[in-house]
């Protein structure tokens, strides 16, 4: 299986939420879980392409160019799923993990269910489900099943801690989820 990783945002043109008590930035929160799910990943034979920045796109500054980038490299590299990795943030209240998508009712639901599965169980996290958000770009320009995982809220200061303490464990929920979602649709060998 072929599966291109998105950590969201970029150090230096678009850091994403903050949680300014801890320092903390989604775009190293993403970067660092991103990294430890590519590798999880390898570690059982897969493909994996991980893209977070790239400062071509980001010369007019301009999100929509940056996201097509992302999309556009996803789609020449014909990855069979793409995943954006994130942290949320609202009022410093809200919490859990929500997976977005397209639309519900195809492959893209599925594999949003395992790794939400997959993070809540090993997490504790609050189950904000997976709910549909058809005017993202990297999830209606990509050809392939594509989520958006917000991992935690990161200006909840409890959640913000588990996205460090517990890096590793969201890595390996996530590539946990991505190994669920492909046993479903492996194919049978007939040799």
């Amino acid at each position: 299986m072929r599966v291109f990783l998105n950590p969201g945002h970029d150090p230096l043109y678009d850091s994403g939420a903050v949680n300014a008590e801890l320092g903390l930035r989604e775009c190293d929160v993403a970067a660092d879980i991103g990294a430890r799910v590519k590798l999880y990943l390898e570690l059982v034979g897969m493909e994996v392409f991980l893209m977070q920045s790239d400062n071509l796109a980001w010369e007019s500054c301009h999100i929509e160019r940056w996201n097509a980038a992302v999309t556009d490299e996803a789609n020449k590299w014909c990855a069979d799923i793409f995943i954006s990795l994130h942290c949320n943030a609202a009022d410093g209240e809200a919490h859990g993990t929500e997976t977005l998508i397209y639309a519900c009712g195809g492959r893209a639901e599925r594999l949003a269910r395992t790794i939400e599965q997959q993070i809540t169980r090993s997490l504790g996290t609050t189950d904000r489900g997976v709910k549909e958000r058809p005017e993202l770009i990297v999830l209606h320009a990509t050809a392939m099943p594509a989520v958006l995982v917000e991992m935690a809220f990161i200006d909840h200061l409890p959640e913000a801690r588990l996205l460090v303490e517990k890096a590793d464990v969201f890595a390996r929920a996530i590539a946990r989820g991505v190994t669920d979602y492909e046993s479903v649709f492996e194919k049978p060998d007939f040799s």
